[in-house]
């Protein structure tokens, strides 16, 4: 049940958001003068209201503390240890480099067949980004975690 901002605020209510602010303090979220504002204002509020407006912009519970849901890891994304890539990131970085080479294809065989220059520029795309990519699949980091 929701509490009435109306309802008068007791000295534990005061002692309570006195405390948080503190903690907060603590945290880095606000610093010490900011501490000292906030804490005369809930010393002399008189409503709950008044307590929720001194604490309006802070959470209630440390973030950090929380819960992580199962489908979320713990940690903020990071890459496979020692700087590997994810399977996923090289079929993304294979799915682009077909992509590219097949529309340089298409657009050399497009100009080709009515000039009759069959100079296969397109190898000066697909050559060195192939090589680069095919060495560094096969002699990148590993992730030895496997």
């Amino acid at each position: 049940m929701a509490l009435n901002p109306e309802m008068r605020a007791s000295d534990a209510d005061r002692d309570r958001v006195a405390a948080a602010l503190r903690e907060h303090c603590a945290q880095g979220r606000i610093d010490v003068e900011e501490l000292n504002d906030r804490l005369e204002g809930v010393y002399t509020a008189r409503t709950l209201g008044d307590l929720q407006r001194v604490t309006d912009d802070l959470p209630e519970e440390d973030l950090y503390e929380l819960p992580v849901p199962s489908w979320r890891q713990s940690t903020p994304a990071r890459r496979m240890g020692g700087g590997a890539l994810s399977p996923a990131a090289l079929r993304t970085g294979w799915a682009t480099y077909a992509t590219v080479n097949l529309l340089c294809v298409v657009i050399w065989l497009l100009t080709a067949v009515p000039s009759g220059a069959w100079y296969p520029w397109w190898i000066w795309v697909a050559g060195p980004w192939g090589a680069l990519m095919l060495a560094g699949q096969i002699f990148g980091p590993r992730d030895d975690r496997r």
